[in-house]
């Protein structure tokens, strides 16, 4: 059983191991899928800079990518998550702008479910196999692919603009509506910031991660074997 090669404290380089491909294909396919979504619509600009590919060293951002994940990854109690260099799409491109931007920016937390069910699934396969460290490892991988892109998806669909829920909901909203609730991006980042600090973003964040990663965990199998057990200690 798998139980028998839990250690009782994962080393650093297990935590890496564990973290490192779910967080790379998390952000790189995220920003694929708004320019794979832009391109069926009529905007060809991420397609021209090559950036509708699968390497993730076409999407690395040195902070995003690199350092904001390896620090958070040091940080006891801290979770996970980083960002890949924007995908460019011109919405002038587009055939209906306004209503096609929506596809576009819901495109990227869409994706980033489907990855959710897919390390679950992949966590389910483990738990079936016969016990050993390459097992153990696949398992960690499923746990740490289920969090970061509940986290990316829950995060990214918050309703503030420059986040793709902010997009999404300018692209609903009429015109008269639109326009001034978009003028907040500048903004955005700042808001988004003084939320993380005072707390307020795990708050509103968490029910959504909850009810997200319970059907993941149920899918993949994981209330019984401790899924908590596995995600504090790939976070500790």
């Amino acid at each position: 059983m798998l139980h028998t090669v839990f250690p009782q404290q994962l080393t650093l380089v297990q935590q890496i191991s564990a973290w490192l491909m779910p967080v790379l294909l998390a952000i790189t396919i995220h920003e694929v899928a708004h320019g794979w979504v832009a391109r069926l619509f009529g905007d060809h600009t991420a397609e021209m800079m090559g950036r509708l590919s699968l390497n993730p060293l076409r999407h690395v951002d040195p902070v995003g990518t690199i350092l904001v994940p390896g620090l958070m990854l040091l940080m006891p109690g801290g979770f996970v998550f980083g960002w890949a260099k924007p995908v460019p799409v011109d919405w002038r491109n587009l055939r209906r702008p306004k209503q096609d931007m929506v596809w576009v920016a819901a495109a990227g937390p869409a994706i980033n479910l489907v990855m959710g069910v897919g390390w679950a699934l992949l966590a389910r396969l483990a738990l079936g196999l016969p016990a050993g460290s390459t097992t153990f490892l696949l398992l960690l991988m499923g746990v740490a692919g289920m969090m970061i892109n509940t986290v990316l998806a829950v995060l990214n669909m918050l309703p503030l603009p420059p986040l793709d829920g902010g997009r999404v909901l300018t692209g609903l909203l009429p015109t008269r509506y639109a326009i001034p609730f978009s003028r907040i991006e500048p903004y955005g980042f700042w808001i988004l910031i003084f939320l993380l600090m005072t707390g307020s973003l795990g708050w509103l964040m968490q029910p959504m991660i909850s009810l997200v990663l319970n059907a993941l965990v149920s899918m993949s199998g994981l209330h019984v074997f401790g899924f908590e057990r596995l995600l504090g200690a790939l976070m500790s």
